[in-house]
């Protein structure tokens, strides 16, 4: 399908997932989320993005208690769906993930390494999982020899840019201030690091609601959780965990800019729409048919345009 405004299409799509939380066993988090189903509902949205996501980037926490058999279970629903519309699998650990067994779970490795980074090159663009777990905390933090091993990679630019993908992300927490007790540490010696770089826009994922802000002027895109979500205005509450909202990212990359948008993992009730059918009708009209048809408050369309009446847009646009 052309593009109806004035730009292009993106030159990349990235699905952006995290805190999936997966339990073995049927286990339900908190006796009440269950979120192996709701991994699936978050699937099945995003297969029907268009045009298709070339990367699933996972930012961490994907299994709850760092079970060997929740890694299994989701590289069985991640991979056939990654394969039926070609897209890269980025994997990245968070607080609540084993090393050993999400190595062995995810890279078919037996070695259990001290970090877990890796490059990941989509189309041209390069994707930099960084792992900010450390053993036994909740927060993060990168390592001298982390940061050696980054330097070495981003000294080379990548075609379309970088994005970094990480657990915590590197930005203030002003809508759950408890949270910055399990923050990423050391900040202000990432900026440092990616000062001059390619690197394009940072992932993260840890606070389970969805957060923007910028880092040493990169944008910064905050992926809620598919597992339950952070309750960011509770009544009376400290800390509330609420099993509603839950959402993925998808993010569109383009020359000189990307742009975020959050897709909700549970559909809603439609009070209006129209079918796939009008697609081509419009597409057949020239921008000037476009404007006039579907911006002018006087056409015969906008004038006739009632959401109580349920109107056909196909018979609209034939008559």
């Amino acid at each position: 399908m052309q593009p109806f405004g004035q730009y292009p299409h993106p030159t990349h799509t990235i699905a952006h997932i995290s805190d999936t939380h997966l339990l073995a066993g049927g286990n339900l988090q908190y006796g009440a989320v269950d979120t192996v189903h709701h991994l699936g509902l978050a699937l099945e949205r995003l297969g029907r993005i268009r045009p298709v996501p070339q990367a699933l980037v996972f930012t961490g926490d994907l299994a709850d208690r760092g079970e060997p058999e929740a890694y299994r279970m989701l590289r069985e629903m991640v991979d056939p769906f990654a394969d039926r519309i070609g897209a890269q699998v980025v994997w990245c650990m968070g607080n609540h993930d084993d090393r050993a067994a999400y190595a062995r779970g995810l890279f078919d490795t037996e070695e259990s390494p001290e970090v877990l980074d890796q490059v990941y090159d989509i189309d041209g663009l390069r994707i930099v999982s960084l792992d900010t777990s450390l053993p036994g905390y909740h927060h993060g933090e990168i390592s001298d020899e982390q940061y050696v091993w980054l330097a070495d990679v981003l000294a080379e630019p990548a075609r379309h840019g970088t994005f970094l993908a990480m657990h915590h992300p590197p930005i203030p927490i002003p809508m759950l201030p408890v949270a910055a007790i399990i923050e990423l540490a050391d900040q202000e010696r990432l900026a440092d690091a990616l000062a001059g770089t390619d690197v394009r826009m940072v992932l993260g994922g840890h606070f389970h609601y969805s957060s923007y802000s910028t880092f040493a002027g990169i944008p910064v895109s905050v992926a809620s959780a598919t597992c339950y979500i952070s309750d960011i205005a509770p009544d009376q509450r400290f800390i509330s965990a609420v099993d509603a909202e839950q959402s993925v990212n998808v993010i569109h990359l383009y020359g000189d800019r990307v742009v975020t948008s959050i897709v909700p993992t549970h559909d809603g009730v439609e009070i209006n729409g129209y079918g796939m059918d009008v697609a081509p009708l419009i597409e057949a009209m020239s921008p000037e048919e476009r404007r006039e048809t579907f911006s002018k408050k006087e056409s015969d369309f906008n004038r006739h345009e009632d959401a109580t009446s349920g109107p056909q847009l196909a018979d609209r646009l034939l008559e």
